[in-house]
């Protein structure tokens, strides 16, 4: 793994990493977008559709260092920055790493999951650094200026289901392009779970299908994510069995789980759908 001057890494790629060729393209766009100035970038989308994935990819694929911070834990304004401590009776200013990201050029800055702050307010020192301006001051360490080329990413789950978010600041995202991920299409999530995790095709596909069909289910759907399917096939790989796998890694009502195998015999194929050759891997 190489590593900068500043001891920020460049993260190793995600081998079998598919995205849609318009996400790609635009990732594209923003590499190129962040020679000319710093960048940021929105990342929304439903929970384990890759969303850190995709950064961390960026990154890799553009020998870029990269930190990861994570928003939820912030509760004060300038938390990011750093914070005062006590030692020996003395108080001193205790520097974090943001402020060594943010001045390091060329680097991906990921803010997991912006809009879950434990104060609303936490977020304010960010308005300038992700501004035209590119520039904060911070009482302890003076000016601070973004380096050219840095690309900030914003990742966020949105929803009801999702607790302690909040609806993220139109000012604030007015600041970012906006990237919306979505779970893959059947085919391609199973040939993710063939490659990943070294299961055979057809139970690949048996698992995507069983996935799509509690994703639909009217009267109870559930959330399925790509990482619960590859979780799901790991197990497979190591003697469990479709059922059991499904049981042991979601909670899924038996009833539910025998309902959909059961039909899926019947209708003795699989439902994958969606449109697999507009992805790509990445």
């Amino acid at each position: 793994m190489a590593q900068f001057e500043s001891g920020l890494a460049v993260p190793r790629p995600e081998p079998h990493f598919f995205l849609s060729r318009d996400i790609i393209q635009n990732m594209e766009w923003i590499s190129k977008l962040s020679k000319r100035h710093p960048v940021n970038v929105l990342v929304a989308g439903k929970q384990g559709c890759g969303k850190s994935t995709m950064v961390r990819q960026f990154a890799a694929r553009n020998k870029r260092p990269m930190a990861t911070f994570q928003v939820g834990i912030l509760s004060e304004p300038g938390q990011l920055f750093g914070e005062h401590r006590l030692k020996d009776g003395q108080t001193y200013y205790q520097q974090f790493l943001f402020p060594q990201a943010i001045q390091t050029p060329g680097c991906v800055i990921h803010l997991e999951e912006i809009n879950r702050p434990e104060h609303p307010k936490a977020l304010n020192m960010l308005f300038s650094v992700l501004s035209q301006d590119r520039k904060v001051w911070v009482d302890e360490l003076g000016m601070l200026e973004v380096a050219p080329g840095v690309v900030f990413f914003a990742t966020l789950n949105e929803g009801e289901e999702f607790v302690g978010t909040e609806m993220l600041d139109a000012a604030l995202r007015d600041r970012f392009y906006v990237t919306l991920m979505d779970y893959l299409p059947g085919d391609v999530e199973a040939d993710v779970l063939h490659l990943k995790a070294g299961i055979d095709v057809k139970t690949a596909k048996t698992i995507v299908s069983v996935a799509n069909q509690l994703r639909k289910n009217t009267q109870e759907p559930m959330v399925v994510s790509t990482r619960h399917t590859l979780m799901i096939a790991e197990m497979v790989a190591v003697g469990a069995s479709v059922r059991d796998a499904f049981i042991c890694s979601l909670q899924a009502s038996r009833d539910i789980l025998e309902s959909v195998l059961l039909s899926l015999h019947l209708e003795g194929g699989h439902t994958t759908g969606g449109d697999a050759d507009a992805y790509q891997i990445y």
